[in-house]
């Protein structure tokens, strides 16, 4: 993939289903900005809010031909006003954090960027679980080998859905499923929900995890044309949700988030069991 500029990846790909904001909840608003301010912060330790503000008026400026209010940084970056906060101005804000911390890592890492990016959005990831575990109080197991392990897994999943339902991540909806029929490479794959466990047992099981109009997508779809990496706010959670199952999951590493309609964006899953180390 040959990077873009942002200007370029706007005018090749517009969003205008996106362009008419919608509120979010003060809960996910909080919750992501304390994750990604403080590990925006660990990366960039000088804390240059000057350049994100520039990021985020540029952005907002291409994206939605919007100027952002003042307070709007200030607001996030000290979680206040939590209640005043609309898609658009998340995306932008999720835009130019994740921005300006890939790049402080491409000053830092050279070998392994793409790796270091990666972790990035996984520690976001982790901090917003963290808060989200403790906020919704889910049980989880520790580990996935019975059918009551299953049972409160999917209960932990649907619970989590349903907060980004609720507090307006994705407008639309949210299914995660155990019971699919996908291709990846040209080769089939299908799986009942009855199938999952044997088939984790015995190494890789997959899940489909739709989403309807997640309000990350203009940036998420930029930010993967012209750095290589996108935030996956969402995915990252789950990612953490099924780790503290004793799992390691995620979105198959080919997955692009630029073909997909807004209102139905897929990403097909492999999990695995973690294998402790004797």
């Amino acid at each position: 993939m040959t990077a873009v500029t942002l200007q370029e990846a706007v005018r090749r790909q517009p969003y205008p289903d996106f362009q008419k904001w919608w509120k979010l909840g003060s809960h996910f608003v909080g919750f992501m900005a304390e994750a990604i301010v403080a590990e925006w912060r660990a990366v960039q330790p000088a804390g240059d809010l000057g350049q994100v503000a520039a990021y985020v008026d540029e952005y907002a400026g291409l994206v939605y031909i919007r100027e952002i209010r003042p307070s709007l940084l200030d607001d996030f970056v000290a979680r206040r006003n939590l209640n005043s906060f609309h898609s658009g101005e998340f995306d932008a804000l999720s835009y130019t954090f994740y921005r300006d911390a890939f790049e402080g890592l491409a000053q830092a890492e050279t070998a392994f960027l793409k790796e270091a990016r990666r972790d990035f959005t996984r520690r976001v990831g982790r901090r917003f679980f963290q808060q989200l575990h403790s906020h919704l109080a889910l049980d989880l197991p520790t580990q996935l080998t019975s059918a009551d392990d299953f049972s409160r897994l999917q209960q932990a999943i649907a619970q989590t859905g349903d907060f980004l339902v609720g507090e307006g991540y994705l407008r639309d909806h949210f299914a995660f499923r155990f019971d699919l029929t996908a291709s990846r490479g040209g080769h089939p794959i299908t799986q009942r929900k009855a199938d999952f466990l044997p088939a984790l047992s015995g190494g890789v099981a997959y899940a489909l995890y739709d989403m309807g109009y997640p309000i990350i997508l203009p940036s998420a779809v930029y930010l993967y044309q012209t750095i290589g990496e996108a935030q996956h706010h969402s995915s990252r959670t789950i990612e953490e949700l099924f780790a503290r199952c004793g799992c390691t999951a995620s979105e198959t590493d080919d997955f692009d988030p630029t073909d997909f309609p807004s209102e139905l964006v897929v990403e097909l899953w492999e999990i695995s069991k973690v294998i402790s180390e004797q």
